[in-house]
């Protein structure tokens, strides 16, 4: 498990990769990051992205539910399914009603 200062760091990469695929993607989505959470609207509705310090997670919610993606074998996985986050995350904001947005691999 990461040192605290060192997951911090990886998460702030992370944020900051998934809002710069955002900003390019020819798109009506709406973001905001402010002290590691990172809130999407798009459809009407909001995707929420945060890390969550103790458990070392990052952490979605979304209309369809709540996602954990812990740092394994160089990525963010979904702790139950192993799914990465940049997939799980192109899926959720499709549902929501944004256009099909490519985001790029998020290492851990």
């Amino acid at each position: 498990m990461q040192d605290e200062s060192a997951f911090i760091a990886s998460t702030e990469r992370v944020l900051r990769a998934i809002g710069e695929a955002l900003d390019a993607a020819e798109s009506d989505v709406d973001w905001s990051e402010n002290d590691g959470v990172l809130t999407i609207e798009c459809g009407g509705g909001r995707i929420i992205v945060n890390r969550h310090v103790p458990n070392r997670e990052v952490w979605v919610a979304a209309r369809s539910g709540g996602f954990h993606f812990g740092a394994r074998d160089g990525a963010w996985r979904d702790t139950r399914s192993g799914e990465e986050l940049a997939a799980v995350l192109q899926r959720l904001l499709k549902e929501q009603g944004a256009a099909a947005l490519k985001i790029p691999p998020l290492p851990a």
